[in-house]
This record gives C-alpha cells, structure tokens and sequence, in this order.
C-alpha cells in the first residue's frame, strides 16, 4: 500500500493497542513502525534500478526482518517511556502487530512481497487491491486526523480508532470477493474462446476495484483484456501481444536481463521502439489500455538505454489522461 495509507493505519492500530492516555503517542510509534519496511527506499541511491526492483519489498518485508525489529523498537520505546507501566512484551508485540500488518497488505498488492527472504526468493502477490485505493485508505485517514483533534481522555476515541479499522478492513474483503466473481468470468470467457494459458492473473485497474486487468498466457504470449464487476455482457474481448523472446537473444546472458525476468514473474514481452529494445513487464497495466487495447504498458524498461529507467514500474500511468480519458474509464468502470 502506499505510505499515506500505512502512515494512518499504524496509527489507528496504535491508538486500538493502547487506549486513552497515551493514545496520541502510541499512534505516533504506530505511525513509525508501519512506515519501518520502506526504508528500503534508501537502496535506490547506490542500486541499479534493475537490482533496486528486486530489492524493494524484499528483505525488509520479510517475516525474519519483523521477528528482528520488533523487539529492537520494543527496547527503544520501553527505554524512552520508563518508567510508564508498559511491559517490554506488549511493545515487542505492539510492533511485531505493526510491522506484520504492513507486510500482510502489502501482499494484496501487484508489486509482490518477499516475506520469505533471504531463505527463499518467492514473491507473494494476491493482487485484490491497488496500491493506491481511496476506498480504503481514507477511513483510516479521516479517524486519524479526528483522534489527532479530541484530547486524550475523550470517550469517542474508541468509535474512531474502529472506524479507521474496520471499514478498511470491510474494504479488503469486499476486494477478495471481487476478486474471485472477476476470476470465475474470466476464467469462463478463455474457456469459451478456446485460450491456452499457463500464468493467469487479475489485478484491479487504478483507484478502483470494479474494474480489472486480466492477462493470460504462455511463453509465447499473452492475451489481455479488462473486466468490470458491472459488466453486462458475458463476453470479453482480449488483444494479443506475442512475447518476442527472439529480440531478447543478444543480451540473453546480461543479468540486468535476468533481474527483469526473475521480477516480472515471467509475464513480460519485448519489443522494439524504434532503435530501442523495450523489455514491458504486463504485470502493471496499460496506460489507457481499456480505451486503446494496443496501448503501452506502463513498466516499459528501455534495454540499451539504462540511464533513462527511473522511476520504471509507474513510468506513463497518466500520460494522456485528459478530460475525455476520465471519462472513457468511468465508463468502462460502469460497464459501457
């Protein structure tokens, strides 16, 4: 999930752990310790984005990096708050809760997590729910910014904290079952139009969760198409992006190449733009690709121009979403 949401979360759960009286310092330790997994973000200064991207989400959100912080942040905030009446294990646990539901969110996102680094490499992804969702973040946002208001005896503090909980949480859920009404469809329609696939996901369009991206396929390549939960007709169409292993041959044995696969999970093509060979990783959606089915994918990683790959994996989102492109993904979103 994005900071923001993190950020308001860890307060929520925070003020819920602690209760009235310290209410306001407790979110702000739980504030920390949600946003403690990111700090990863530091290893984009000195990695290659192609390593970075395999960094991110890794170690530092795994179960062994929780197990090993939170009793670190337990000793620091037992020592700053002595002699207040909190036993080291409620901190230990406190931050152990934090930084465990931080990594458990994160794995609803396309990204993926490595919860199981350093011993294994494997990437958990459940893709229900777009990094950035304002239908789940902003309750916890809007208890936040009331508990940082009302003083810290006040008896509605207990209504806001389960507000800011429970309604994202009700959210999540709704999102699982998206999920799986989105899946059986799909799965329906490939069946019915005859397409062979062995890798499959869904994963829901920008800021919403009735809307989503579907790509299935092999290493041949993949049919892509999109999905709303407000769809009225059965049918769905798929356009067809073969993966072009062949224009990958000449840097076949390059480990910035290798690095690219191993992150895209195998669902990836190339192409060429021009005099640039173009490595796209499908995971992350289309820019506008509702609206235009041939349309680029937002992670496109230029191979031979590696100095121009910032900021790769949400390069374009929005490039040329004017007035009229709203407008076409509302629609779509309702289904037309």
């Amino acid at each position: 999930m994005d900071s923001i949401t993190h950020i308001a979360l860890g307060a929520c759960v925070g003020e819920a752990f602690f209760g009235r009286g310290f209410g306001k310092k407790a979110m702000l330790w739980g504030a920390l310790a949600q946003s403690a997994p990111d700090i990863d973000f530091v290893a984009a200064f000195w990695m290659n984005t192609d390593e970075y991207l395999l960094a991110h989400r890794g170690f530092t959100h795994s179960i062994l990096f929780a197990l090993l912080l939170a009793p670190v942040l337990g000793l620091v905030a037992e020592r700053i708050h002595h002699p207040r009446n909190i036993r080291l294990g409620k901190w230990m646990l406190f931050f152990l809760t934090e930084i465990g539901i931080h990594l458990f969110l994160d794995g609803f996102n396309n990204y993926g997590v490595g919860w199981f680094e350093p011993f294994s490499h494997y990437r958990v992804s459940f893709n229900a729910i777009y990094v950035a969702d304002p239908f789940f973040s902003a309750w916890a946002a809007i208890a936040v910014i009331l508990l940082l208001r009302l003083h810290a005896y006040h008896p509605r503090r207990r209504f806001w904290w389960r507000f800011g909980l429970i309604l994202p949480l009700m959210y999540l859920g709704s999102c699982v079952i998206n999920k799986l009404v989105i899946n059986s469809e799909v799965k329906e329609n490939l069946h019915n139009q005859h397409i062979s696939y062995s890798r499959y996901f869904t994963t829901p369009a920008p800021f919403t969760n009735l809307l989503w991206y579907v790509v299935a396929g092999d290493d041949d390549g993949y049919h892509v198409g999109f999905r709303s939960i407000l769809d009225k007709r059965r049918d769905m169409d798929f356009t067809y992006f073969p993966r072009n292993d062949s224009l990958l041959k000449p840097v076949a044995n390059h480990e910035e190449l290798q690095h690219l696969i191993r992150f895209s999970q195998k669902f990836y093509t190339a192409e060429m733009w021009g005099d640039t060979l173009v490595f796209n990783d499908l995971r992350f959606g289309q820019i506008k690709g509702w609206q235009d089915p041939k349309g680029r994918f937002v992670f496109h990683y230029l191979l031979n121009h590696e100095e121009d790959n910032m900021l790769v994996v949400q390069r374009g989102r929005f490039a040329g979403w004017d007035e009229k492109v709203w407008k076409g993904f509302f629609r779509r979103i309702w289904g037309n």
